[in-house]
């Protein structure tokens, strides 16, 4: 990994797609094309890498999460959140907040025509994946099974004791 504390550029050896640690919390990630106008965007919530992001300009959300590494078990995917804050010099006159679904991403051909299906990033795009933990079956066995043999035992005793 390469440490830059002054900033982006200060490094001509800096590695598309690596993390630049910096003196802040997070990660900062080059994904730029030095022939192309590169934007800085965030992805933050239950992705694999959050962080910062230097992206050339055109890229969609969906280049964007396969940067970050893909959303993780926890993400609930049917509330994206892309939030566009105000921006004068882009023509953004207020801030925005889109909703996106994942699958209406993953599966574009067969959504209706929605214009917000897969939006092009703008500068200081920010892409939030809320999540939580989730409820898996397999997570309660031993608990299950420990009630179920505590059951079975209590009904073992009762019957013992009614019979004498």
């Amino acid at each position: 990994m390469i440490w830059i504390s002054q900033g982006l550029g200060q490094n001509d050896k800096e590695n598309v797609g690596e993390a630049l640690i910096g003196p802040t919390y997070g990660s900062f990630y080059n994904y730029s094309d030095k022939n192309k106008v590169n934007i800085e965007v965030n992805i933050w919530g239950f992705v694999k890498n959050p962080g910062k992001y230097l992206i050339p300009k055109g890229s969609s959300v969906q280049d964007l999460i396969s940067y970050s590494g893909g959303p993780i078990l926890e993400s609930n995917l049917e509330d994206i959140r892309l939030f566009r804050p105000k921006n004068d010099s882009i023509g953004i006159s207020e801030d925005k907040i889109i909703n996106l679904n994942y699958n209406d991403l993953l599966w574009a051909e067969k959504v209706g025509t929605n214009k917000f299906v897969n939006p092009t990033l703008e500068p200081g795009d920010i892409l939030i994946f809320p999540g939580g933990p989730r409820y898996f079956f397999r997570d309660n066995i031993s608990l299950i099974a420990s009630l179920t043999s505590v059951l079975v035992s209590v009904a073992i005793l009762i019957v013992t004791i009614t019979k004498k």
